[in-house]
């Protein structure tokens, strides 16, 4: 199962970016486990999003230990949209890079 994390920042842009540091470090730890496959902000930027290869079972419960598990979330700067996401057209080319 694949999922996307929308992440919109609450705090100020000072404050996100005296914390993205640690943000950026989680997820390159999430990489190393594979369960990222990609992340970064959104332009402008106002937030981000993470996209995640996730197991098919639990995988509500594996979302919310991501975003407990982000620096971001812990220290309340972001709000988070966790979705979870079944692609069709062009899962071959996700699972390649995963």
């Amino acid at each position: 199962m694949y999922a996307l994390v929308l992440i919109r920042y609450t705090a100020p842009l000072e404050v996100i970016e005296a914390n993205t540091d640690a943000h950026r470090a989680y997820a390159r730890e999430l990489r190393a486990k594979g369960t990222l496959v990609a992340s970064g902000p959104f332009v402008p930027r106002t937030g981000g999003a993470l996209l995640l290869r996730l197991p098919d079972e639990g995988t509500a419960a594996a979302l919310d230990a991501v975003r407990d598990g982000d620096p971001f979330h812990r220290l309340g700067l972001a709000n988070y949209e966790l979705i979870q996401w079944n692609p069709g057209v062009g899962r071959e080319g996700l699972d390649a890079l995963a």
